[in-house]
């Protein structure tokens, strides 16, 4: 198996259809996350070199796709929308392709914090490994265009209900100015150290949604009644 991950260019221009079917098929499955995009979207994130895809040579199969997107004057970058067709699964593309948007994020915005929102525990892993560190929603971009892409989230009515404070999703962000700074140390040490960390996190965050989630539904059935 033949499988190559480059910066998406023309030539990768219809494969958007497929990529966002593949997208919806995906939160579907998990009954959360990746908000639905237009192929035109998809398209233009092609043509501005802002994706990363990965093909199956043998047999120009689609095997996965990511895409960057910029908030705030660019102060705020997300690497959304990541993708691995199930028949690829299993194999650590995910981490790859990961990587991939990641450095091309570095390149193209040097300055910027790259940030996402996932309920995905393999993409919360990878995330922590890269220097991802859970974060509270305020600490992510404000930008109002940013949070209009939750609209087509099942879970929406949850995260207005928080004010936008909080959701099902976990919040991590990538500060380029705090890692820089850190003295360097053995890196499986730290990996290791961040995901401990960020399992604690996680656990309280879980924990809280629970609680604010079940007062939510108490407060609508006494409304109801």
């Amino acid at each position: 198996m033949d499988i190559t991950i480059t910066v998406a260019d023309t030539q990768h221009l219809s494969y958007a259809e497929e990529i966002c079917a593949l997208m919806e098929e995906a939160a579907k499955q998990r009954g959360t996350g990746i908000a639905k995009r237009a192929p035109e979207y998809i398209q233009a994130k092609i043509e501005e070199g802002k994706a990363v895809i990965a093909v199956d040579q043998d047999n120009g199969q689609l095997a996965g796709f990511c895409y960057i997107e910029s908030w705030d004057h660019d102060n705020y970058i997300a690497n959304s929308g990541l993708i691995v067709h199930p028949h690829y699964r299993k194999m650590g593309l995910g981490r790859k392709i990961k990587n991939k948007i990641f450095e091309l994020s570095r390149e193209k915005y040097p300055e910027a914090k790259i940030f996402g929102i996932t309920t995905s525990m393999a993409v919360m892993k990878i995330n922590s490994d890269m220097g991802y560190k859970p974060v509270t929603f305020e600490e992510l971009t404000q930008d109002k265009e940013f949070w209009k892409g939750c609209q087509s989230c099942p879970n929406y009515d949850i995260l207005t209900s928080k004010e936008r404070k909080g959701c099902l999703c976990t919040g991590m962000l990538y500060d380029p100015e705090k890692e820089e700074s850190q003295s360097s140390q053995d890196e499986d040490s730290q990996k290791a150290k961040r995901w401990e960390s960020f399992k604690r996190f996680l656990r309280l965050h879980k924990y809280n949604i629970q609680r604010k989630t079940k007062s939510l539904f108490t407060f609508n059935t006494d409304c109801n009644e």
